[in-house]
């Protein structure tokens, strides 16, 4: 099980939204790459890069940092979410050096969109599923679908996915703790590995996680636990790999 370290970016800077309210976040720095090498000195084998601008707006925002942080750190996988909606971007993304691109809101409003991409950039397209109360989010979360996120997630199984990040809102960015029986069904639910992501603390969230992690759960992504210094980069992946 990887932990994922999440640099999530709003105007250039690194922040951290609750509950992915954009009027609520915490700035931790302006330079999101500075950030990326922390994580890399302490053993991170996998960036998360958010998009928040992009996720709202559509379209890539903060595409710049992205391709800035994918090129200091070439060998290190990254993916990135927030804003990909059309082949020529996520074409983008590739060439400027990121690995997996995680396709949300457009996976929720045309599915079929998910399956023509996998065959276009196969083994680089991730899916990411929203919930609240079970329930997919879309639009930077600010609309909630009546489609119930496992029964999206059938739905992409033979798509050739390469893991879906599923996200607890209710748990995001509140330090409530990982929602692991929520995150256990996601990944029971199709054949198609699991990232968690949301509510992510501290090492009892991990053992939680790791406990489970043979239902087919294949990462964790940690935001501000990592910047608030409840959870420690290295101890909680030497954990994982034992």
């Amino acid at each position: 099980m990887l932990i994922i370290p999440a640099i999530d970016l709003k105007d250039g800077q690194c922040v951290r939204l609750r509950q992915g309210l954009m009027e609520d976040s915490t700035v931790f720095g302006d330079s999101p790459v500075n950030f990326a090498k922390q994580w890399v000195d302490q053993g991170c084998r996998r960036l998360h890069l958010v998009d928040l601008n992009g996720a709202f707006a559509g379209e890539p925002i903060n595409g710049e940092v992205v391709t800035e942080i994918a090129q200091a750190f070439p060998k290190l996988p990254i993916q990135i979410g927030g804003g990909i909606r059309s082949g020529e971007i996520i074409e983008k993304y590739l060439q400027a050096g990121v690995n997996y691109v995680i396709i949300g809101t457009k996976a929720v409003k045309e599915p079929e969109f998910v399956t023509e991409m996998c065959k276009q950039f196969p083994g680089h397209i991730i899916v990411g599923l929203d919930a609240k109360n079970g329930l997919v989010a879309t639009d930077g979360w600010a609309e909630v679908s009546e489609i119930k996120a496992t029964d999206l997630a059938k739905r992409f199984e033979a798509d050739g996915v390469e893991s879906i990040v599923y996200t607890d809102i209710a748990r995001d960015g509140m330090m409530q703790g990982v929602n692991v029986e929520a995150t256990v069904a996601m990944a029971q639910a199709s054949s198609i590995p699991v990232i968690a992501s949301g509510g992510i603390t501290n090492m009892d969230d991990i053992r939680g996680l790791k406990a489970q992690a043979h239902h087919g759960i294949c990462g964790a992504i940690t935001g501000r636990a990592i910047y608030e210094g409840t959870l420690d980069v290295k101890e909680a992946q030497a954990y994982c790999d034992k």
